[in-house]
């Protein structure tokens, strides 16, 4: 998302609808899905649900650490920054998310 460009934020759940290790899909009309990860330690990341190596679904995946494996073959993204694990190379888009009392909120570009 560029900085000229203006987002609404979004409410998506509550921090305990994601288990721990587990995600949720939030789909965007006319856009690719976002999967939401929440890691062991409660800290939730937002990416395109959309691996960059064949498309598998993220949310699918298994997460370990800060990272998720696509359950297609095995590629390794970091949730932090969206960079595939070398010596796999590729990226999936990350999004701005924030908790607020537990409340998980998404930004989505404005239209």
């Amino acid at each position: 998302m560029s900085q000229a460009a203006t987002c609404q934020w979004r409410s998506i759940c509550h921090i305990n609808d994601i288990p721990p290790l587990g995600a949720r899909v939030v789909q965007r009309p006319g856009q690719e899905n976002v999967a939401i990860f929440r890691t062991s330690d409660d800290q939730v990341f937002a990416v395109v649900d959309r691996c960059p190596h064949k498309g598998g679904p993220l949310s699918a995946g298994l997460v370990h650490g800060h990272s998720v494996a696509c359950p297609l073959h095995g590629w390794v993204l970091d949730l932090t920054s969206g960079q595939a694990q070398a010596p796999d190379e590729g990226c999936v888009q990350t999004l701005p998310i924030k908790i607020d009392g537990g409340a998980i909120s998404l930004a989505l570009d404005e239209d």
